[in-house]
């Protein structure tokens, strides 16, 4: 029975972290983190062994989500490998601090960092891009939902900079760092929103590989766990990009800053009064 649940929680993880980019991660270590707490159907899983099972299983996301957005021709290549030149040295680093952790700590700063990005989200709905001179890495796109031609740029050592803070979180709390980096390249760089989701996914996909080598060299992965939560996550990778495809930007949106805020409030209640 437990191992159905974990399909089925790979499946749903899978789904919402291809749609929005966030990689799954937000979703698996805390419902991990949750299951274990029943008692007769989970083994105890501690907050670094959540983590580490829960990088492994991205790393099958990722490469699910790359591969469907491959089709829409979303993903920027160049930009993404950029990024990880500072997100594959984070994500090591991250996964290496996050053995520090105790649970109630880790699900509180966990909650703060998701309700956090949740708020800058909102605050981006509330600007307008400014117009600015394009320099560095210039890159130029189909529109999101108008077909339009939209062009932004970013100068390749802040996009590294960012990126590596970025890996550092995401192999911290096991999330792939989508959470942080679709924000980032939105919001810092004026990517568009489709464009970001699905960079973001291939960018997770590298970071994944690089974090769980150092979660694997600890013993931090449940390998039973993972082999049956990757299933559901590689069917849900695939599922997310069609239907990030077929909602309005809009709507992606929403649901990126709906399923941030719901975890947040559940991790700082987990922190603060367990």
């Amino acid at each position: 029975m437990e191992y159905l649940i974990l399909v089925i929680l790979g499946l749903i993880a899978g789904t919402i972290g291809s749609l929005v980019g966030l990689g799954g991660g937000v979703v698996i270590v805390p419902s991990l983190l949750f299951l274990a707490g029943i008692p007769g159907m989970f083994d105890q899983v501690t907050p670094q062994m959540a983590v580490g099972t829960s990088l492994l299983v991205i790393i099958f996301t990722g490469l699910s989500s790359t591969m469907a957005y491959m089709k829409y021709k979303t993903v920027d290549y160049k930009s993404g490998l950029i990024f990880f030149i500072g997100s594959g040295p984070g994500s090591i680093a991250g996964a290496h601090v996050s053995k520090y952790f105790s649970s109630d700590s880790f699900s509180l700063w966990f909650g703060i960092f998701m309700i956090l990005i949740s708020l800058s989200l909102m605050i981006k709905k509330k600007l307008k891009p400014a117009d600015r001179e394009h320099t560095g890495v210039i890159r130029t796109f189909k529109g999101d939902d108008d077909g339009q031609d939209y062009t932004y740029s970013y100068q390749p050592l802040a996009g590294i900079a960012i990126a590596f803070f970025v890996g550092f979180l995401g192999g911290l709390f096991g999330i792939g760092g989508g959470s942080l980096m679709v924000p980032a390249m939105m919001l810092l760089f004026l990517f568009p929103t489709r464009v970001a989701v699905a960079t973001s996914m291939f960018i997770i996909f590298l970071s994944s590989v690089a974090g769980s080598v150092g979660h694997v060299i600890s013993g931090h992965v449940n390998w039973l766990y993972a082999f049956a939560l990757i299933p559901g996550a590689w069917f849900g990778g695939q599922l997310g990009a069609i239907m990030n495809k077929k909602m309005q930007t809009k709507t992606i949106v929403v649901i990126m800053r709906l399923v941030l805020i719901l975890i947040g409030i559940r991790l700082i209640y987990q922190g603060v009064f367990s």
